[in-house]
């Protein structure tokens, strides 16, 4: 296997995450302006797309970085010891910033304003247990593609984002790097920023529970091979 440096990893992590967000946020944009009002539409929209370009971007950025656009799915890397705490410390910010970059394109393709503050409010327990579940939920699609169909892991993630676009009451961020990047976006993918802490402790928690469970759950068991 190719070992590849921590700047084009860092690099892999921060235009991933700038693309991702590029996609979601002006899908979102797109999608309001074509619906005519209809947001079920609206999000339909957003949701195909966003699923869509997760395929794409994790089957091109996979190799080089393994493609987390997400600080918990790191967190999870580096607890389970498949990325040095090294790296681990260095993609949060990476993936930060691109994500950021990513909604100034967006709103710079759309004609808008490029520095903008959300007033969507997403609060309250529900919203906050809907994040817990979904960032649950990706992890363990990740670690159990991982573990048992690492080629479709791509196409996996994609279709699970997908359907959490429409089964979690959040719509399914499950990524604090993509939170805090939305809160910069007064659109329809944005959230308020009073929203944004609650999210993220969600999301961290949902994750370190599904790195836990999963763990365990998909362990090597060790065969008792002595004889009476």
């Amino acid at each position: 296997m190719t070992t590849v440096s921590l700047p084009r990893r860092l690099v892999a992590e921060a235009l991933g995450s700038a693309m991702l967000l590029a996609v979601v946020v002006g899908s979102g944009i797109m999608g309001q302006r074509l619906a005519g009002g209809n947001v079920a539409i609206a999000l339909l929209g957003n949701t195909l797309a966003t699923g869509a370009a997760l395929v794409v971007l994790i089957t091109v950025f996979g190799p080089v970085s393994g493609a987390h656009f997400n600080p918990v799915v790191t967190l999870a890397a580096a607890i389970r010891r498949e990325l040095p705490w090294r790296a681990a410390l260095a993609y949060p910010p990476a993936q930060l910033a691109g994500a950021i970059l990513g909604v100034w394109c967006a709103h710079a393709m759309f004609g808008q304003p490029i520095w903008q503050v959300s007033t969507h409010a997403r609060t309250g327990p529900a919203q906050a247990f809907s994040e817990f579940v979904a960032a649950f939920g990706l992890l363990a699609t990740i670690l159990g593609t991982a573990k048992f169909r690492p080629d479709f892991t791509a196409v996996a993630v994609g279709l699970y984002i997908t359907a959490a676009y429409w089964f979690t009451a959040s719509t399914s961020f499950a990524n604090p790097a993509v939170t805090i990047a939305r809160s910069l976006s007064d659109t329809f993918a944005g959230i308020a920023p009073g929203g944004v802490p609650a999210f993220i402790l969600a999301q961290t928690a949902g994750a370190l529970v599904a790195t836990a469970v999963l763990g365990w759950l998909l362990k090597d068991e060790l065969k008792d091979e002595q004889t009476p």
